[in-house]
C-alpha cells in the first residue's frame, strides 16, 4: 500500500460480527469516520443484522450521520433463531450460536463486494471485527485493498487472554492484584470456542489493530501490545471511546425513562441493565427485584429477555414481577421492558451508578460518562473487565465474586451492593475517581487529545 497513488479515492468497508455490542461499536466508528472525515463508508452484513444495527443505533447519534452510511445487505442462508434458555447453568448466550455460525458463510459474497469496490482508481480499506477475520481473508490478494482488525474488547483482556495465558506468561500485575484476578475457565460451548479459534487463525492478515480504548484508560496494556505489534511490523491505534461524548443531538422521540430521570435528584439513580444477551431465571429476577426494592435507592431497571439470533423473529417472553411491585416502587424505581437509550441514561445528571454485566461496550460508556459500576460479570471477557474496573481503575465494586458465578445471587447481596455503591463513604471515593477518569477520557477525544490524535493518525495512514 505504501506505493499506492495518493490521489486514489478511499472507501471504508466495515465488517462487524453479528452481536449487538459489536454491531454498535462498528456502526459508531462508521459514523465517526463518515461525519468527521467525510469518507464514504460501507457497512456489510446480513439484512437482519444491518437492520438491527440501524434500529438500535445510539440515540445520541445524529440520524444524518447514519444516513451517510451505505448498508450492504449480504444474502445469508436461513439460520435457527431459538429463544434463550433462562434456566441454563451457563450465562453464555448459546441461542445466538446459529447466527454466529451463519456469518462464516459470508466470505464469498464479501469477497465479491470487495472485488467490485476495488479498482485502479479506488483504494478499499476494510475494517473488520476480529471475529470476522476468516471472512475477509481474500482482501489481501486484491489490488488497492488492505484490512485492519477492530477489537471490540478491552486491551487488558486482549493481553491477558491472547498473550499471557496461551504462552504461559505471567500477567504483569503486583502480587496482591494477581491473587484477585478471576480464574477463567472455558464457559462457552465447544461450538463457539471452535468458531472463535477458527476466525482468529486468520487475524494476522490485518495490517494493524484498532482498539476502542485509549492511553488514559489502558496505557500499560497498550504499550505491551505495541511491543508485540512492532515485532510483526504492524501498527496499532487506540481511538476510543468511539461514541458521542457530547450529547448534542436531541431525538424527536424522547424515551420515557429520560423524562423520569429528569424528575430525580442528581446522581441518585442506579441504572440496572445486563445487555442484550443475558437472560435471568424467574428466581433470579425475583431476587433482583427484592434487592433493589429493599436497598431504598432509586433505580431504573431494564428488564428484557435476551436477544434471539434474529431479533425480528419470535415473541419475547415477559418477566413476571412480585404482585404489586411496580406500584410499590413507583416514584423510587422504574422498570423498562423495551430497548433503552443506554448512553443517554448514563450521561444524565440523575444517574449515579450502573449495575452491569461488564461487556466492554457498556464499561467504556459508563467510564466515559463518569458513572461508577456495580460489576456483575456473566461470561466470556466480562470477569476480566469487571476486575479491571474494580481493582485497577477502582471506579466500581463487585456484586459477587466470579468464583461464585454458579450460585444464586440473593436479594440481600444485591441490596448491600446497591447501598455500597450509592450511599456509603466508600461510594464517595469511587464516584470521585469515576468522575475524574470520565473527564480525562472525554478530553482525550477533543482536539489535541490522545484519542483524537490516534484517530487522525489512522485516517492519515489510510489516505496517505
Amino acid at each position: 500500500m505504501d506505493n499506492m497513488n495518493k490521489n486514489l479515492e478511499v472507501v471504508i468497508v466495515m465488517v462487524p460480527f453479528p452481536a449487538q455490542s459489536h454491531l454498535n461499536q462498528l456502526l459508531q466508528f462508521a459514523c465517526l469516520i463518515s461525519s468527521s472525515h467525510n469518507l464514504p463508508v460501507s457497512f456489510v452484513g446480513s439484512a437482519s443484522h444491518n437492520h438491527q444495527a440501524r434500529v438500535r443505533s445510539n440515540a445520541a447519534l445524529n440520524p444524518s450521520y447514519i444516513a451517510k452510511i451505505h448498508f450492504h445487505d449480504i444474502p445469508t442462508p436461513d439460520f435457527d433463531s431459538p429463544a434463550p434458555d433462562p434456566n441454563a447453568l451457563s450465562k453464555f448466550p448459546a441461542q445466538l450460536i446459529p447466527s454466529y455460525n451463519a456469518c462464516t458463510l459470508l466470505r464469498e459474497p464479501i469477497a465479491l463486494l470487495l472485488r467490485e469496490l476495488s479498482t485502479k482508481s479506488r483504494r478499499v480499506v476494510v475494517v473488520h471485527d476480529a471475529l470476522m477475520s476468516y471472512n475477509v481473508q481474500d482482501d489481501c490478494s486484491l489490488h488497492n485493498t488492505e484490512s485492519y482488525v477492530f477489537n471490540c474488547v478491552s486491551v487488558f483482556f486482549m493481553y491477558c487472554s491472547f498473550v499471557c495465558i496461551p504462552n504461559g506468561l505471567p500477567i504483569p500485575l503486583d502480587e496482591d492484584l494477581l491473587k484477585k484476578v478471576p480464574k477463567l475457565e472455558a464457559d462457552a460451548p465447544d461450538e463457539i470456542n471452535k468458531l472463535v479459534d477458527f476466525q482468529l487463525q486468520f487475524r494476522d492478515i490485518g495490517a494493524g489493530d484498532l482498539y476502542n480504548s485509549n492511553k488514559v484508560l489502558e496505557g500499560a496494556s497498550l504499550d505491551l501490545m505495541a511491543k508485540i505489534a512492532s515485532t510483526e511490523n504492524k501498527k496499532q491505534w487506540a481511538i476510543g471511546p468511539i461514541l458521542p461524548t457530547k450529547q448534542d443531538h436531541v431525538s424527536d422521540k424522547r424515551n420515557k425513562c429520560l423524562d423520569w430521570l429528569d424528575n430525580q435528584p442528581p446522581r441518585s439513580v442506579i441504572y440496572v441493565s445486563f445487555g442484550s444477551s443475558t437472560t435471568f431465571s424467574d428466581k433470579e429476577v425475583m431476587e433482583l427485584a427484592m434487592g433493589l426494592e429493599r436497598s431504598k435507592q432509586k433505580f431504573l431497571w431494564v428488564l428484557r429477555y435476551a436477544d434471539r439470533g434474529d431479533i425480528f423473529t419470535g415473541e419475547a417472553r415477559r418477566f413476571e414481577l412480585p404482585e404489586g411491585y411496580e406500584e410499590r416502587v413507583k416514584g423510587v424505581g422504574l422498570v423498562v421492558r423495551d430497548w433503552a437509550p443506554q448512553l443517554e441514561i448514563l450521561a444524565h445528571p440523575s444517574t449515579g451508578g450502573f449495575m452491569s454485566h461488564c461487556v466492554w461496550n457498556s464499561c467504556i460508556e459508563s467510564i466515559t460518562m463518569g458513572v461508577p459500576i456495580a460489576a456483575w460479570p456473566m461470561h466470556s471477557e466480562q470477569p476480566l473487565n469487571g476486575f479491571f474496573v474494580t481493582e485497577i481503575l477502582k471506579t466500581g465494586l463487585l456484586v459477587r465474586e466470579w468464583e461464585k458465578c454458579e450460585e444464586l445471587v440473593t436479594a440481600s447481596v444485591i441490596e448491600n451492593a446497591v447501598r455500597k455503591l450509592m450511599a456509603s463513604e466508600e461510594s464517595d471515593e469511587i464516584r470521585k475517581r469515576a468522575e475524574e477518569l470520565g473527564e480525562a477520557v472525554r478530553q482525550s477525544t477533543e482536539k489535541g487529545g490522545a484519542s483524537r490524535l490516534e484517530l487522525d493518525s489512522f485516517i492519515a495512514h489510510i489516505t496517505r
